[in-house]
């Protein structure tokens, strides 16, 4: 459903081509058909025209708590009405209390420190490791997003003949931008998710610094680590004096309070959060073990890490996070138990439906977040996907249910998130809306 030309939404849309270098403040947020969203509360989000849709996007999934959660809100209006000043100097006390929530929460975390987004948190945690193993290598996960920094800007979600890995493993290298410079590109090798073999063949060189991952792979649906895959990659980094760094800006706070690595039972050596962290507040985080994190304060300079920001620490996302962390901590078994109740329930439903329908479809999930691919097995990497799910029918199926007010992000194999501030009713409407969907595209 595109927009009539008599629409508020099309008028905004016209204006921004006129003024906006693609026409939209961030690129990844492009989509098509193209909407103008004004409004966000708990479940659901309205556009510019007043069509109102169940959210399963959430902004790329950090509104676990939902859309202007009514006590993250106050504590930032509070913030707002109390110091929203930036000092420049010294410290402040809500640093203290935010750090010592982010240990606590995460035990893993011996110390911490704090950035403005995701992104910056992984670049920080290359440079870190870099620092303190002396090595430059950086080992990436095929399909895997870890920001949009040049060291990891690769090998988004390329086409299947684009995936041949050489005699070591290493995949060929696709920059997903241009501008990245050839010397950054020497640095980094690519690997399949799920391939221990390729690498311990990275490994091997005794040249690589980190190896970064996803836990799962969120960022092309729901990849989850095949068993003792991880604690294969912990033991390698161990053996060849490699860092092993964590993602968990999507998976962190939303499957579990102490981040998917305490279901998983695999400490990384550090770890970078985001997104749910601050429920929708811009605020990322790294941290991990002590030895490793004082490489940003070494007394060797010849060894420090710098970690500098104006904005680090602002106030109010800083209060966000802390509101946030304080609300999942003393209503942990309500939320995450009331999130993975919907989830279960809506998996069920969507599969009880493809199954009438005879389709080749499967569901995964884990916790909240949940994806249909248009396949007849559970992925194990995203070599898998691009070989055997359905991606027209996937983005047909996503459109549609935009059309239905369900929104989905519309592009193949994308997660969805439950939140929160879900309820029964949507998940039935939700279901009602598929139904029609699929005798739609029959």
């Amino acid at each position: 459903m595109a927009y009539s030309a008599a629409s508020k939404a099309r008028q905004i849309l016209e204006t921004n081509d006129r003024y906006i270098a693609g026409g939209v403040f961030s690129l990844n947020r492009k989509i098509d058909p193209m909407r103008v969203f004004a409004q966000a509360r708990g479940a659901h989000i309205w556009d510019a025209d007043g069509n109102r849709y169940i959210d399963y996007h959430a902004a790329f999934a950090p509104y676990f708590l939902g859309h202007a959660d009514p006590d993250v809100d106050r504590a930032v209006v509070e913030a707002v009405r109390t110091c929203s000043s930036l000092f420049g100097a010294g410290t402040t006390p809500w640093e203290a209390e935010l750090a010592e929530l982010l240990v606590t929460c995460v035990p893993t975390m011996e110390s911490v420190q704090v950035t403005n987004t995701g992104s910056e948190a992984a670049a920080l945690a290359l440079r870190l490791a870099r620092a303190a193993t002396g090595r430059d290598g950086v080992v990436l996960m095929q399909g895997g997003y870890n920001g949009w920094e040049d060291d990891v800007a690769f090998n988004l979600m390329d086409p299947a003949e684009r995936q041949t890995p050489g005699p070591d493993g290493n995949l060929p290298l696709h920059p997903i931008s241009a501008g990245i410079p050839e010397s950054v590109q020497r640095h980094i090798r690519v690997v399949q998710f799920n391939d221990l073999a390729a690498a311990e063949r990275q490994l091997q060189s005794r040249e690589v610094a980190a190896v970064l991952l996803e836990p799962i792979l969120q960022n092309i649906g729901i990849v989850k680590p095949e068993p003792s895959y991880l604690e294969g990659l912990r033991r390698l980094c161990n053996e060849h004096g490699t860092l092993l760094i964590f993602d968990e800006i999507k998976t962190g706070f939303r499957h579990a309070l102490g981040g998917y690595q305490s279901l998983c039972g695999v400490t990384p050596d550090l770890s970078t959060f985001g997104k749910a962290v601050a429920n929708g507040y811009p605020l990322g985080v790294i941290g991990g073990k002590r030895e490793i994190m004082e490489h940003f304060d070494h007394p060797d300079p010849r060894r420090r890490a710098l970690i500098a920001g104006t904005y680090n620490g602002h106030p109010v996302p800083v209060a966000a996070a802390i509101a946030t962390l304080k609300k999942l901590r003393s209503r942990e078994q309500e939320i995450y138990g009331h999130t993975d109740r919907l989830g279960q329930e809506l998996k069920q439903g969507l599969r009880t439906l493809f199954a009438e329908r005879d389709y080749p479809v499967t569901v995964a999930r884990q916790g909240s977040a949940f994806v249909v691919y248009f396949m007849d097995h559970a992925p194990k990497d995203w070599l898998d996907i691009a070989r055997n799910n359905d991606m027209e029918r996937d983005v047909e199926y996503r459109r549609r249910l935009i059309d239905h007010g369900i929104f989905h992000f519309p592009v193949a194999s994308k997660q969805g998130s439950i939140s929160f501030a879900h309820t029964w009713v949507d998940v039935e409407q939700t279901i009602e809306a598929t139904a029609k969907v699929l005798d739609e595209i029959g």
